[in-house]
């Protein structure tokens, strides 16, 4: 039994963001206390998040019915083992992003990070990020996907750069067009159904045609899919996140096409649980490992090289859960946790090679290992980490998704294990080989263009010539240091963690009780759910709080 008091932490998630940013933006001349806002906002809700995996890992799912509404006729909001993770990875991630974008800002006098719209509009971003991942209906996902978009219309133009300016405006239109399909999908679901209710939406569209079922679904992985960046609707995304400045591409790239996964995943477990789309999905999950990872083998520019290999590694995601299987969700979920991490690592590293180097261009780096060891150190672990060497969390997500591929013992499935064999071992070569001629190559190696090996590579469309080196502030490190640590953790604690995440995996293949509980809760005082139609957790032996 779950008492109001913890149901009531529930909307604080998205309250504390939506607060701090108020109260940021009306001290536009006191960037001291912009900062220390926006820091205290996303500690609380790093806090809240663990609060909330302990709680919901041992006594079930939190469903709060705002204004004491009863689903399925009130706004639902449901925390259960999947959100709760989302909830405190991407805090984690956002305070790690926003510690270093700190110390840039400090070092250069805030000239690509307005401090008067900067830290208001990152908090209304993650708002929506922690909207998306407590919704319960399929409006209040579609509320969390706008809240976060528009802030990311800002984040993305900051400096008002051409560069940038140009990528904001595809970034802009791509994302309307995905906002209007999801809407679309909305009024298409809701006049067939009556209602946008996820767990209400479990049953009622199990009543329907089967045809109109796969049309429903369909439309839905479109909206999504262009959010989640998968083959053939990632085209927008090399050429948007990165021209934007360090933190705010940290944060795109680690961050906003997982809640797109997050949204194909509840719609493919809770809505369209007995989907026939499953087989599609994998030619689609085959089809993003690989023309990702030729996109990184082919590029030049490192920023590039990491947004292709970001597009690859959704594949990894979308084959878990094309799989449908309990084994397969619960490896997508601990390698979407890994994913988030590693890769929001790496761009903060890129960003310090940037201001070393002058250039993101491995045509224009090399000496830095000599130079500057420590960048160099913490740029190799979470490559070693991405590229999936044992025993970094890395490997440890991709042998169960293996492991998954092999239980289902499908053609289709053995087929996926030997892509995914090889895309993680061409995303190690790409790292490798950029390791190499950035950090292992001699400075005075670097030679006229012609003749060049890496010149038959492409550079970025934007690529800006050579700039001055600029200095890298102590907290820069330390920010991108306690980012590689959080890394490292996840590889010490991938058993306990491994271990929730099959839990959560268990919940998402039984959708039923997370039915029961969303329609079956009674509601508490002053709108908070008193139970959540999960009397106790069963024993665990060996489980994590």
């Amino acid at each position: 039994m779950i008492d109001f008091s913890a149901v009531s932490l529930v909307p604080l998630v998205v309250l504390l963001p939506l607060i701090g940013a108020a109260v940021a933006l009306i001290l536009p001349r006191h960037p001291r206390a912009q900062q220390l806002i926006t820091s205290g906002v996303l500690i609380a809700v790093v806090a809240l998040g663990g609060i909330m995996m302990v709680i919901v890992d041992q006594h079930g799912t939190l469903v709060m019915e705002v204004g004491g509404w009863a689903a399925p006729f009130g706004i639902a909001l449901v925390v259960d083992r999947l959100s709760a993770l989302m909830v405190l990875v991407s805090a984690v991630v956002l305070l790690g992003v926003l510690l270093f974008s700190i110390g840039q800002g400090l070092a250069d006098d805030d000239d690509e990070t307005p401090v008067s719209i900067y830290y208001p509009t990152y908090l209304v971003l993650g708002a929506g990020v922690f909207n998306a991942f407590i919704a319960g209906d399929l409006f209040n996902l579609y509320v969390g996907f706008e809240i976060l978009l528009v802030a990311s219309y800002v984040l993305i133009t900051l400096g008002g750069t051409g560069p940038r300016i140009r990528a904001g405006v595809t970034y802009v239109v791509v994302s309307l067009v995905s906002s209007i399909l999801f809407l679309a999908s909305i009024g298409l679901i809701y006049g067939a159904t009556g209602t946008v209710n996820m767990a209400q939406l479990s049953l009622r569209i199990a009543e329907l045609n089967p045809d109109i079922q796969l049309m429903l679904n369909l439309t839905l992985l479109v909206a999504f899919g262009i959010k989640a960046a998968i083959f053939p609707l990632a085209f927008w995304l090399p050429d948007s996140y990165p021209t934007a400045p360090a933190p705010v591409t940290a944060v795109f790239a680690g961050l906003l096409t997982k809640v797109g996964v997050y949204a194909i995943i509840r719609s493919q477990t809770l809505l369209f649980p007995e989907s026939s789309v499953d087989k599609f999905l994998m030619v689609i999950a085959a089809l993003t490992l690989i023309v990702g990872i030729l996109g990184a083998v082919a590029q030049l520019d490192i920023k590039r090289l990491l947004s292709f290999t970001l597009i690859s590694h959704i594949g990894y995601m979308i084959f878990g859960i094309a799989m449908g299987t309990e084994l397969g969700f619960s490896a997508t979920i601990f390698y979407i946790a890994h994913h988030i991490i590693v890769q929001t690592t790496l761009f903060l590293a890129v960003g310090l090679i940037e201001r070393h180097g002058g250039s993101t261009s491995l045509a224009s780096l090399g000496g830095i290992l000599k130079a500057a060891p420590i960048i160099a150190v913490l740029f190799f672990i979470p490559m070693l980490n991405l590229g999936g060497i044992p025993p970094f969390s890395g490997f440890i997500g991709k042998l169960g998704l293996f492991e998954a591929a092999a239980d289902l013992a499908s053609p289709g499935a053995y087929w996926l294990m030997g892509i995914g064999a090889l895309v993680s071992l061409l995303t190690l070569y790409a790292l490798a080989r950029a390791w190499t001629l950035a950090f292992w190559r001699r400075k005075e190696e670097i030679a006229e263009p012609e003749g060049q090996l890496w010149q038959t590579l492409q550079d970025a469309p934007d690529a800006e010539p050579l700039r001055e080196r600029k200095e890298i502030p102590r907290s820069m490190f330390v920010a991108t240091g306690g980012m590689v640590t959080v890394s490292l953790l996840l590889t010490f604690f991938a058993g306990p963690l491994y271990e929730y995440a099959t839990r959560a995996g268990e919940t998402l293949e039984q959708p039923a009780r997370l039915v029961e509980q969303v329609l079956g809760s009674q509601p508490g005082p002053a709108g908070g759910s008193g139970d959540t139609g999960q009397d106790e957790a069963p024993e665990r032996e060996g489980s994590a709080g």
